[in-house]
């Protein structure tokens, strides 16, 4: 199993090329980040954790940014999004950005992919919640238009673009309906995330990991019926906080990768968590 990472970066913490180098050094397979280009003060939205909203969301690094300096002085590690808010992207600039990391790390680059929980920021973005995941679903289209081999327009419900040259293109082969780098979905788990999953994505990134035993043969069952091969679908547990027994629970499930939840703090914490999480290499 695969044993990576996902933190909160911001200007206080551990800067990304520190930690790049240490996971990689250490034996860690993957470095995720997360996004949130701002939280406006006078929100609505409650913290999905429950109480306030810790102080670090309001001061995140931008991760494509950050991922790129981490790419820059590795050479292995795998280097992800969790979660990319999709519908608060313009979509051709999110496929040249995505396009230009997978390109300069070899294909290291994963996509994560998610539709938020904060109204108020998406709203910024003049993003309408209701139709944020349908809207993330055809910008993740629209890019897998410019991600083509040959030049592709698409005409979408909300955006659209002519048959263009954009290189640089990802790294990895088309899987199925799938195309650019690799994709999961991040969401809670239900019949309309699974479907979007086995039509958009090479699989999903929930939170926790908790409840797997019961969702994953409901996943599984979408995925196949969409015609997609059992072989290839990816699950990957996010934000994990091991304990005895649960990555054993995770790999009975199939599970080949976790994701570890480190403390968004200063080098010397983070360091410390990182020399304990090295009991699960």
């Amino acid at each position: 199993m695969r044993i990576a990472t996902t933190i909160f970066l911001t200007d206080e913490t551990i800067t990304p090329v520190r930690l790049a180098r240490e996971l990689e050094q250490r034996g860690f397979g993957g470095l995720y980040l997360p996004e949130h280009t701002h939280i406006p003060v006078s929100r609505e939205s409650p913290y999905p954790g429950g109480g306030d909203l810790p102080a670090e969301y309001g001061r995140t690094l931008d991760p494509f940014v950050a991922l790129g300096q981490a790419a820059a002085v590795t050479e292995r590690l795998v280097l992800g999004t969790g979660i990319t808010l999709i519908a608060q992207h313009d979509p051709i600039d999110l496929a040249k950005q995505a396009a230009t990391l997978d390109h300069l790390s070899g294909g290291r680059f994963t996509l994560g992919v998610g539709f938020g929980w904060n109204a108020e920021e998406a709203a910024d973005h003049g993003v309408r919640w209701a139709t944020r995941r349908a809207l993330g679903s055809d910008r993740l289209a629209l890019m897998r238009a410019l991600w083509a081999d040959e030049p592709t327009a698409y005409d979408g419900e909300f955006g659209s673009v002519r048959a263009s040259h954009a290189y640089p293109k990802p790294v990895q082969a088309p899987r199925g309906p799938v195309s650019g780098p690799r994709t999961l979905i991040g969401g809670a788990a239900g019949p309309k995330l699974f479907a979007q999953i086995a039509r958009d994505a090479d699989g999903w990134l929930p939170i926790g990991g908790g409840g797997l035993t019961e969702a994953l043969p409901k996943l599984r069952t979408v995925w196949e019926e969409a015609g997609r091969d059992p072989e290839h679908l990816q699950v990957v547990p996010y934000g994990v906080v091991p304990g005895p027994g649960k990555l054993a629970h995770f790999a009975g499930l199939g599970v080949e990768e976790v994701v570890l939840q480190l403390p968004s703090a200063g080098e010397r914490e983070v360091l410390r968590a990182l020399d304990a999480y090295a009991a699960y290499l």
